[in-house]
């Protein structure tokens, strides 16, 4: 079935404004909602009763992709958490999904959004050209899914050290800046390349 349509769940403003402008490139000129939360935790309370809300209306051809900090939370047991609000609104997911169909996919950033600019140095040089090339080389940023400390803190750090915002990190405007520039076939985060796969699935269907 071909998917007519893509709603998707985030949970702050700065991840709103990078996948406003990243999906379309992974997903084309499909119709797309980009919806944000305020916080990871406003998401978390809110999402059973919207997940409830869409199970009344939503076409078979339209899905629902929530995506989600993982923070310090265990990654399993969130993943499972996000499972359960949409098996208890009567949604099937692409995890486990009813007769090969799903309406919701639930995707982690690992652990924070910030974690795909570095998996996408060349964006983030483009956005901001003092940045050194080689931050991607040292060891602590070499595998951005696994950089210690808070994703975050790691990049106002490191755009702190080449003279950007100094008074400290302008999520929304870093977001825009950034994902204006970035190239989805190129990300090294895995929990950015496991969104993409994703999205590209359902569009191919």
């Amino acid at each position: 079935m071909t998917v007519e349509r893509v709603e998707i769940i985030v949970e702050e403003p700065s991840a709103e404004a990078a996948l406003r402008l990243l999906v379309p490139t992974i997903v084309g000129d499909l119709d797309l909602q980009v919806h944000g939360y305020s916080c990871k935790d406003a998401l978390l309370k809110g999402l059973p009763a919207l997940l409830r809300g869409y199970a009344k209306w939503l076409p078979d051809d339209w899905r629902v992709v929530v995506v989600v900090d993982r923070d310090s939370d265990d990654c399993v047991k969130l993943k499972k958490r996000l499972e359960a609000m949409a098996a208890e609104a009567g949604l099937a997911t692409k995890s486990k999904p009813k007769r090969k169909r799903f309406a919701v996919v639930n995707r982690l950033a690992i652990e924070e959004l910030e974690a795909w600019y570095f998996g996408d140095w060349d964006a983030v040089r483009t956005a901001y050209p003092r940045v050194n090339a080689n931050v991607p080389s040292q060891t602590k940023y070499r595998a951005p899914d696994a950089i210690k400390g808070g994703t975050w803190e790691a990049f106002e750090r490191v755009m702190k050290t080449y003279g950007h915002f100094k008074t400290g990190l302008r999520k929304i405007e870093a977001a825009r800046r950034i994902a204006e520039h970035m190239d989805p076939s190129r990300n090294t985060s895995p929990s950015f390349c496991a969104l993409r796969d994703a999205l590209a699935e359902m569009v191919a269907d």
